[in-house]
């Protein structure tokens, strides 16, 4: 069975290794208004109406569009770091990650306690796989904001892609403390038990990760390899076969071939 070679972050938003998050005046942090002191009424009015287009414009995939009105904010508003960490956001999402480092270090330049600035940088720079760059601003979130879990997972991913496995389950180990039932830290803490040759604690950790999130199928497929690779071949096949009935393709077009004639009529 073909390894998945693949580490998951955020799901999030990147704050759960997935994706950058996007701030909407007046939701998480604050409005623009009450941010930042406007030179004129008529400003105000003006770039509030512009960061609402564009805030929609970003959540509907018009990034292109969004990236304009932002753009309009900032011509009213220059210090409006929230402005640039989102222009820095859809620009990121167009996948000019570069130009949306630029954009977030404007924001942290005004901003420099902005944590979401250098959570999304940091997402930028790991995309680019300044990895040590990535961490270093992980690290700058942890302590404007020590209690976000998805900040140690994106954190302990980065340092897994630097074949730091002992310091990634160390930060895996914090976001679990914070989130006892956060699927991703545990699937992530297995994959680098299995990098440290820790295979029993690596199938005990995707466990954990299926009972959180009984329907991602990457932890039955990475769980079935380490079955496979300690002689259970009949778990292994279980656990593939489950991932298959979840919707995994992959597994499926595997499972249709010579490799796979052992496990494919074991029954269950």
């Amino acid at each position: 069975m073909k390894k998945r070679n693949v580490l998951i972050g955020a799901m999030l938003s990147l704050i759960s290794i997935g994706q950058p998050l996007i701030i909407k005046s007046g939701v998480v942090l604050s409005t623009t208004s009450l941010m930042l002191a406007l030179p004129q009424k008529v400003n105000a009015k003006s770039a509030d109406k512009y960061f609402d287009i564009a805030y929609e414009m970003g959540n509907k995939g018009d990034h292109k569009g969004a990236i304009k009105n932002f753009t309009k904010v900032i011509e009213l508003e220059p210090d409006n770091y929230v402005a640039y960490m989102n222009r820095g956001w859809n620009k990121s999402k167009l996948g000019d990650e570069y130009a949306a480092i630029s954009d977030y270090n404007k924001s942290i330049e005004i901003n420099p306690n902005y944590a979401l600035a250098y959570s999304n940088r940091a997402w930028s720079k790991s995309v680019i796989k300044d990895y040590k760059a990535a961490i270093s601003d992980y690290d700058k979130v942890t302590t404007i904001d020590p209690k976000n879990a998805k900040t140690y997972l994106n954190r302990g991913l980065n340092k897994s892609y630097l074949e730091d496995n002992y310091a990634a389950i160390s930060d895996f180990n914090k976001a679990i403390k914070i989130d006892s039932k956060y699927a991703l830290a545990y699937y992530n803490r297995a994959w680098s038990k299995k990098a440290i040759g820790d295979l029993q604690g690596s199938i005990a950790d995707y466990t954990k990760s299926i009972k959180f999130d009984p329907k991602y199928y990457n932890a039955y497929v990475n769980r079935g390899n380490i079955k496979k690779e300690l002689g259970d071949d009949r778990a292994a096949c279980k656990d593939y076969k489950k991932s298959i009935s979840l919707g995994d393709t992959e597994t499926a077009n595997w499972l249709k071939g010579v490799d796979a004639k052992w496990c494919r009529k074991m029954m269950f």
